[in-house]
């Protein structure tokens, strides 16, 4: 009997001691714990945001769309694919192609996004990015991403240009060095939010496809909360529900009247959605 009071005896003090530890290096190595990131995780899932879609236009089936913009009446599209890259000027309402850069065989062109009279065309493996004149589309300067990342897509708040990898992770980039200023970590309730593709800023948030989903997410630019979660599986082709490739991506926004133009990478129709919410 006393041996096994003192195996218990003992059994509990090591107990003690092992929880003394834990407490411990939470509290004095807070880097094996990384608490901070926890602050990032919203508690409650982002809210569904309803919208209707008001117009459909054609779309190349060719296209494999990796960058979207809307400006002064016109599509901008950047298409993927090696041999088959592009940069292209579209007009809406016929989906001419009224304008197009063709790159290089040996790259895969990415997002697009419009900086004052520029536009910037990130590539996927080559770690670099394309600078061209908006109105005449002749190529006036190549950059190095300044960090060893993919590139995949591209927007801008008018400061900075925002760029994701296909991780959870934005980086902001100066426009006109290219340097990195920050980073943003994207994450919901269940934690970081991978497969990032294409952004477009809209009034403060970004509006981010996920690679391989029917879902556009709104992310606080601030914390890097969703916030919010467009589930647009009832516009997917029914020739490509469940495709892995030819999947939603591309994302285009008009500012004076507010509304949103997507589609998806070969995908024959430009939808035109409203949201049933403030953005």
């Amino acid at each position: 009997m006393i041996v096994e009071d003192c195996m218990i005896q003992y059994l509990i003090s090591q107990a003690h001691k092992l929880m003394a530890v834990v407490l411990t290096s939470c509290l004095f190595f807070p880097l094996l714990f990384d608490l901070s990131a926890l602050e990032n995780i919203p508690e409650k899932p982002p809210v569904k945001i309803p919208y209707k879609i008001t117009g459909t236009y054609p779309h190349s089936p060719g296209s494999f769309t990796q960058g979207f913009v809307y400006e002064d009446g016109f599509l901008y599209e950047g298409t993927g694919q090696y041999g088959s890259s592009s940069l292209r000027k579209i007009k809406l309402e016929t989906g001419e192609i009224l304008k197009e850069v063709k790159l290089p065989r040996d790259i895969f062109g990415e997002g697009i996004t419009i900086y004052e009279d520029r536009i910037i065309q990130l590539t996927w493996f080559s770690q670099v990015g394309f600078v061209y004149d908006k109105k005449s589309f002749r190529h006036l300067d190549t950059f190095r991403y300044p960090v060893p990342i993919e590139g995949w897509g591209i927007t801008t708040n008018g400061k900075h240009l925002i760029i994701s990898d296909g991780s959870n992770r934005l980086y902001f980039l100066d426009p006109e060095s290219f340097e990195v200023k920050n980073r943003l970590d994207v994450h919901d309730q269940l934690g970081p939010v991978l497969k990032i593709n294409e952004l477009e800023y809209v009034k403060g948030a970004i509006y981010a496809n996920v690679w391989q989903s029917h879902e556009i997410i709104k992310i606080n630019m601030d914390s890097g909360k969703v916030m919010g979660v467009i589930d647009l599986g009832k516009i997917v082709p029914k020739q490509f529900k469940g495709h892995n490739d030819y999947v939603l991506n591309g994302i285009a926004y008009d500012s004076e009247k507010k509304r949103f133009f997507v589609t998806g990478k070969m995908w024959p129709f430009v939808f035109e959605l409203a949201l049933l919410v403030s953005e």
